[in-house]
């Protein structure tokens, strides 16, 4: 199972918003680069980068320190916010990117048959739910979309990677939620990754024991920062063959 780390940056910064809220914001770092070779130095393989900026401006913002963790840092990027349309994804692959994580626009079926026809397992889709329901631009509106409804959708169309966060959950350090996790599990032919609540070793080691379940990974943030799980440990946990 799959440990990757998250880098969110605002401002130029590293940060964790509470529930995805801009006035719950700390400041962690101020060079996600320097994040980057930590969490590498750790022994992740794979990076979750989110441009806040770009979530809710609708474009990629941060570019120029996404270009700077790729050149700086032997481990792959994964890369998300603002992404909202085929050159984007072109260009951003070109730029080395490993993943591109599509949110917003998933919700548009011909957009995303497109870009899953054209960039194959390149593209990720991040769904971020609250009390079941997607929502969308950076997590400020709230769509009528079911989340298990558009993990579907996405299977259906060929996407075969998902994200999964839970937004009740994320910064709060109180736990994924596992009953929402296991709904999402049950849809077929779609790889799900977990993110928020992830907050301490037991955490970990439930959602290890999802990976029966179909559960492929989790994305750990806050929890690294604030250093109530270690990464190095998380990822031995997570590589150990059951």
């Amino acid at each position: 199972m799959k440990v990757m780390p998250a880098i969110d940056i605002k401002g130029g910064k590293v940060v964790r918003l509470t529930q995805g809220k801009a006035e719950c914001e700390t400041v962690y770092f101020d060079s996600p680069l320097e994040v980057a070779r930590m969490w590498a130095d750790q022994g992740a393989d794979l990076i979750h980068v989110v441009d806040l900026d770009g979530a809710i401006g609708g474009e990629p913002k941060n570019l120029k320190l996404v270009r700077e963790i790729i050149g700086g840092v032997n481990v792959k990027v994964e890369f998300g916010g603002g992404i909202r349309d085929e050159e984007t994804i072109q260009s951003l692959i070109d730029a080395g990117i490993e993943k591109v994580v599509i949110g917003t626009r998933a919700l548009e079926e011909d957009f995303i048959s497109k870009a899953s026809k054209r960039f194959g397992n390149r593209i990720v889709v991040g769904i971020d739910a609250k009390d079941g329901m997607v929502l969308t631009k950076g997590w400020l509106f709230k769509t009528e979309m079911g989340a298990v409804d558009l993990a579907g959708k996405m299977a259906a169309l060929g996407i075969r990677t998902i994200n999964y966060t839970d937004i009740s959950r994320d910064g709060m350090l109180k736990g994924p939620n596992v009953d929402s996790l296991k709904r999402i599990l049950k849809v077929k032919g779609i790889d799900v990754i977990a993110s928020g609540g992830i907050s301490t070793m037991e955490d970990v080691k439930r959602l290890k024991e999802l990976e029966g379940a179909g559960l492929k990974g989790m994305i750990i943030g806050k929890a690294l920062y604030e250093n109530t799980i270690d990464l190095k440990e998380a990822i031995r946990v997570c590589s150990r063959k059951e």
